[in-house]
């Protein structure tokens, strides 16, 4: 498990709940003014994951005002780059004359040090989202093209944008299957994949080193066969076509990962499979409809497959979850 905190101002007396959490905020992204009709009783929770120099932060509060003055920018400024995903509600976003709204489908970027006026959650209805702080002296940009980020409308729903969107939406449901030390690890594909964003959205890829255009690359692979796992044409051949490049380039990306790409998608059609195995609602599925499923279309060779990675033939496995259920 990652190392978070997290703040609830459940925990907290009525009157002492808003002042805690403006506190917090100054504390996770910068000094902020903060206004809501809820002040009395200000209901917030946050968990704060730390990935070394980068932090997510999942969160969830009652309709709030947040604006960042030029005079706390003069007081204090951790030249950092926020970027929000709003999961239910929406932010209405105020820099100078121009005005934007952001929802569960796009991605909203506030610079530390810029004025800005944001408001979350709409009317009664509490906001939810996942926030991300990143140092812009990580970001493999040129400070100019910086500048010009917040005023983008970035997409959550495709390109390089999904892959982080489905990211944070990851680490905000839980964090167990992570160690600690993989928070740093963690921190480098975020910076890499916002990087990319950027760059892309600003038409500016020459800016990126390599390491960051292979690492972005392998991720917007990876996502590419997670939703093609079922097709048993799922072929490096097939995987290079669709993304541009060669198959000899393909087996380069992969020669530096843990495992080739073919051992990869076996890897997780053999993890989806087992899953289905133990699933009590597909008890009933034929163990070879299950394989199909999952791409293999001869039973004998997932058998052999399923025993080689998990020491047990997959009627075993199943037996064994059923009678665990039980």
């Amino acid at each position: 498990m990652l190392i978070e905190t997290v703040f609830r101002s459940d925990d907290l007396p009525a009157a002492d709940r808003f002042d805690c959490w403006r506190e917090r905020v100054g504390q996770t992204h910068a000094p902020l003014e903060l206004h809501s009709d809820h002040r009395s009783d200000f209901r917030v929770f946050q968990r704060v994951l730390d990935l070394g120099a980068v932090s997510v932060w999942p969160m969830a509060f009652q309709p709030l005002c947040f604006r960042r003055t030029q005079k706390l920018i003069r007081q204090s400024d951790p030249e950092g780059l926020h970027l929000s995903l709003p999961l239910s509600g929406t932010l209405r976003v105020a820099r100078g004359e121009e005005e934007a709204v952001y929802g569960p489908d796009s991605l909203c970027v506030v610079d530390t040090s810029r004025p800005v006026e944001i408001h979350g959650g709409d009317d009664l209805l509490r906001h939810t989202g996942v926030g991300l702080e990143v140092p812009k002296a990580l970001l493999q940009l040129p400070r100019n093209r910086l500048d010009q980020v917040t005023g983008l409308w970035l997409s959550a729903q495709e390109g390089f944008g999904a892959l982080l969107a489905q990211l944070l939406q990851q680490l905000a449901r839980g964090t167990d299957s992570y160690q600690p030390a993989d928070g740093p690890r963690l921190g480098s594909v975020v910076v890499d994949l916002l990087s990319a964003l950027f760059a892309h959205a600003l038409e500016a890829d020459d800016s990126l080193s390599p390491e960051t255009r292979r690492q972005t690359l392998v991720l917007q692979i990876r996502a590419f066969v997670r939703e093609r796992l079922h097709d048993p044409d799922l072929t490096p051949r097939a995987i290079a076509a669709a993304n541009h490049i060669s198959r000899s380039y393909l087996y380069r990306l992969f020669e530096n990962e843990e495992e080739s790409i073919a051992a990869w998608i076996r890897g997780q059609r053999l993890e989806h499979a087992r899953r289905d195995l133990a699933e009590p609602a597909m008890r009933t599925t034929p163990i070879h409809a299950v394989a199909a499923r999952w791409g293999f279309l001869r039973a004998a060779d997932f058998t052999r497959a399923f025993r080689a990675a998990f020491g047990i033939s997959p009627r075993d496995y199943r037996h064994q979850a059923q009678r665990a259920a039980e």
